[in-house]
């Protein structure tokens, strides 16, 4: 592919995660062999490889350790490789510290684990939890918003852009019956409110833009590890089914001016 900065651009971020790889995959088969595509991946790794791909799909990999000076710098560099950004999906998160995402994820508290009782509450866990799952996203969304109000970034009014956020059905305040779990779910539910907030702000600056937080369900990943023993019969997924969901959704979805809370089948969740 010639330029690069002229195709279609995937920005997978978290990049390491197994739905994350599994969407890129995904995103590989989809695209055949003619049209070309750009493919960005950051982590915290060095190094991201991606599956053997065609000569019409260029990749990129950037290391970022998620603070916020470093992915200002991050979305500085991509805006020098990348072309039309049309799809963008967030993938980073953490839940507790007994199965880390991947050997550069690992939280900080080696103790973290969701909350059974309010006694359990830890300042430093939940600093921890709202960091990775409130506070990472939104300096992505902020720095990108910067990238995509930039015309060679921006898609054209016949086409859309959808940012797609991993977020959890346990964020959701109306559905919450079974207590527990206080950091994670206030981190999601914090999270939901800021992507509902910032498409207040793109119906007016960038309206070609389409804010998804997704439910992915429970996914066979290091995250559910400790807690697939209580999953029904059928309802634990591989990344590579959420991978195939969330690209559909992503393909179907048009914007309108508003966020969209969705599970994996497509459906919404009341906020």
């Amino acid at each position: 592919m010639s330029d690069p900065t002229s195709a279609e651009t995937l920005i997978v971020i978290g990049a390491s995660s197994a739905i994350a790889r599994a969407f890129i995959n995904q995103a590989v088969v989809d695209q055949g062999q003619e049209v070309p595509l750009s493919i960005i991946s950051i982590s915290r790794q060095s190094a991201l490889t991606l599956a053997e791909h065609p000569a019409n799909i260029v990749h990129h990999h950037f290391s970022c350790d998620y603070q916020q000076a470093s992915i200002i710098e991050c979305v500085n560099n991509i805006s020098l490789v990348a072309g039309k950004v049309t799809r963008v999906v967030m993938c980073n998160g953490i839940l507790h510290s007994k199965t880390p995402l991947s050997p550069t994820e690992q939280p900080k508290n080696s103790n973290l684990m969701p909350e059974k009782r309010i006694e359990d509450i830890n300042s430093d866990a939940l600093q921890e939890l709202f960091y990775a799952n409130s506070i990472v996203p939104m300096l992505w969304l902020s720095a990108l918003t910067a990238l995509l109000s930039q015309a060679n970034h921006n898609v054209a009014a016949d086409k859309k852009c959808v940012i797609s956020i991993l977020s959890a059905r346990v964020g959701s305040i109306s559905d919450n019956r079974l207590g527990g779990w206080y950091g994670y779910r206030a981190s999601k539910a914090a999270l939901n409110m800021l992507i509902k907030t910032t498409a207040v702000e793109y119906a007016r600056r960038l309206k070609r833009v389409k804010l998804v937080a997704f439910h992915p369900g429970t996914t066979d990943t290091p995250l559910s590890k400790p807690f697939q023993a209580n999953v029904p019969a059928g309802k634990l997924f591989t990344p590579e089914f959420v991978a195939s969901q969330l690209t559909a959704i992503m393909a179907e979805i048009q914007p309108n001016g508003e966020a969209s809370y969705l599970d994996w089948q497509g459906k919404e969740i009341n906020w």
